[in-house]
Parts: C-alpha cells; structure tokens; sequence
C-alpha cells in the first residue's frame, strides 16, 4: 500500500504543472492577442473607403486675402510649344487671377532663351521627375503639381493641361465659368471593356470602384489636397497598374507572350477611382471641360488606334471650332448616361479647353481672336 500511495505523489505532481502550463499559456495567447488588436489597423469600415486623413502642413484654404485664383498646372515633356498663344490668353487676364505651375523635364528651366513668353519664366517645379507615358510617374508629376500649387490658399480652382493644350475662350469666360461652380470636373465611368482592372488589387480596390476617364481635369480645393494626401491607392496603382510593351513586330513569336500580359494605363484611371472610392462622386461634373477628338481605328495592328488626333492649320478653321464650343452634352456607353453641360442648373458649353492642336492650328486661333487681341510684334524674335 506504501508503494501505491508515493506512485500517486509524482502523477499529481505532473498533472499540476500540467495545469500551470495551460494557464500560463493562456494568459500569453490573450496578452498577444491584444497586442495585436491594438496595432493593426481599423476594419471597422468599408475596404473601399478612403478616409480623408489629416491633410498635410498647409495653409487653410479660407485663410487668404484677394480673388480666389485659378492654379494653371501645365505637364510638360520639355518646353511648352503654345506658349505663344497662351501668353496672349495670360496678358489679357489679371495677374491676381491665375497662378501658373508646369512640371518638365528635370533641370529644364524656363527663361528668355526657352519660352516666347514672361509668363513662363521660372515656373518649372523644383522636385520634377523624369516621367513616361503610360507608367504611374504620370501620376506622380500630376501630384507634386497639385502639391506646388496648394501652397499658394489663393489657389482655389485647379486646371490640368498638356502641352498641346489650347484655350477655346478668353480669360475672363473661363474664369467666370470654372469659379461659378462648386463643383470639380472629372471624367468619370465604369469600365467594363479594357479589362485593366487587375484581380490583386482587391480588397484595397474592389472592382465596383473602378472607373476611367480623361486624366484632364478641373479641380476644386479639396479635391485636390484628396488626391495630394493619398497614401492608399497609389502604392497600389504603382504595384498593379502598369502599361503592356507596345507592339514591335521585330520580336515575332515573342510578341504573342509579352501581348498576354496585363495592361494598365495609370493616368485615365487614378483620380477616378480614387474619388469613387472615397465617396466624392457626387460632387463631380462627372465629364472633362478638355476636348480630344480620337482616331478610333478598328484596325487591331494600327499603332495609331485610339490615340488622340492632332489638329492641324486647316483642322483649326473658325467654323471646327464653333463646332466644339457648341457642344452641349456627352453620352456615356458604359453607363448608358448623357451627361448634359451645365453650371449651377444653366445650360453651359462643354469644353473649355481642347487637344492635340499644332503651332499651326494654334496660331490659326491667335490669329482669329480667340483668347483676345492680337499683336503679330510680339511673336518676333522668339526662341525656336
């Protein structure tokens, strides 16, 4: 019986440590898991909302002194071949009206031997980066202008422009036009062809917040500090949208493998989505006041397909252009919506602005009077 009893002693002494244990790693499992909820981020919302987070050392928006301005945001490859024409649209404005920004080449300065224009003198951005179509650094370059340009609270409308953007009114119209509205303007729709959306970049993009559009666009002031204070959906546009190599026949079967790939073109789909998913859509004019007029070939081997037509001298005839000032309204496949023009409940021109013109369709609208008066002596002894 002796023996009995002391052989009991070390089983009750196993199962007590035994029991020590299992408490002891239960007071761990909880304590980790706290930890864990206290660090991780908040799921409480939607994946597809994009919460405005705390926006970026700036000034307030309301604190400035003077007319409300329009920031003109020019993205550039190098120089700006229209400066002549808009230097004629600036030097009929106000100078307290406008501001003027343009993202180029790095190192490229503006100055008396590069632009015809004093307009443009010293207004290259800084911090520009080299930028490639159809990859995000288009984005990025749209960004650090916006960033330049929120610096200045006057700046309280926000116009982007290529450089073979023209005016299709004066100063004073667009001025009145842009201000006159609350609302921003971006072209805006689902996309439900193309095929660019990219499976991965759900949960943080679900598919229903996807949307294309023209990457020219009118902005409002906080809009834009939306699109300049974004850390979510960029990472992921720079990770899962990127453009398929083009088409070189040079390559043969080599061709079918690299045509397989997924296609993403950034710029016609960032701000878009973007803004879908952080709920602004209903303070858009969902249409583009930037007119491009597109070559839709059907040919599948045309290099040319579904690229934007440029205008030309004779393309640039005072009855053309009356013809794109008087559109009233655009029609939407995708959604099966006409978007009808108007500011404030009235029934306004579309566009304001139009692309891809040449110097010649340029100077054609000069000539005519288009954003003002014309003076010939000042087009001499420009750079070339």
């Amino acid at each position: 019986m002796t023996k009995k009893a002391s052989a009991l002693v070390p089983g009750r002494h196993v199962l007590w440590l035994g029991w020590k244990f299992v408490i002891l790693l239960s007071f761990a499992l909880c304590f980790f898991a706290l930890l864990r909820l206290h660090f991780s981020p908040d799921f409480s919302s939607p994946p597809y909302s994009v919460s405005r987070s705390r926006p970026r050392s700036r000034i307030s928006r309301d604190n400035f002194r003077g007319p409300p301005k329009i920031a003109f945001l020019f993205l550039s490859r190098l120089n700006l071949p229209l400066d002549f024409l808009w230097g004629s649209f600036f030097e009929n404005a106000d100078v307290a009206n406008f501001s003027i920004y343009i993202h180029s080449a790095p190192g490229f300065v503006f100055d008396e031997s590069t632009s015809r224009s004093h307009f443009f003198y010293d207004r290259q951005l800084s911090n520009s980066i080299q930028v490639v179509w159809g990859e995000s650094s288009m984005i990025e370059a749209e960004r650090l202008l916006l960033a330049d340009a929120l610096e200045d609270s006057a700046n309280q409308r926000f116009v982007l422009l290529s450089d073979s953007c023209v005016p299709l009114y004066n100063f004073s119209y667009i001025y009145r036009y842009l201000m006159a509205s609350s609302r921003s303007f971006v072209d805006s729709f689902l996309d439900v062809k193309d095929g660019r959306y990219h499976p991965k970049m759900s949960p943080v993009i679900p598919k229903n917040k996807w949307r294309k559009g023209s990457q020219w666009i009118s902005l409002i002031r906080s809009h834009a500090e939306v699109i300049v204070d974004d850390e979510v959906v960029l990472p992921i546009f720079k990770k899962f949208c990127k453009r398929r190599p083009p088409l070189d026949t040079s390559k043969g079967k080599l061709n079918i493998k690299l045509q397989k790939q997924h296609n993403c073109i950034p710029d016609e789909h960032y701000v878009q989505t973007l803004f879908a998913m952080s709920e602004l859509e209903s303070e858009l004019e969902r249409r583009t006041v930037t007119y491009t007029l597109w070559n839709q070939s059907a040919a599948k081997m045309d290099d040319k397909a579904w690229h934007p037509v440029t205008f030309s001298y004779a393309d640039a005839s005072p009855k053309r252009i009356k013809e794109i000032k008087d559109i009233n309204h655009v029609y939407y496949e995708s959604e099966f919506r006409t978007e009808w023009c108007r500011t404030n409940s009235t029934s306004v021109p579309c566009f304001l602005f139009a692309r891809k013109f040449s110097r010649g369709a340029a100077m054609r609208l000069l000539s005519g009077g288009v954003v003002g008066p014309f003076e010939a002596s000042k087009l001499l002894g420009n750079p070339s």
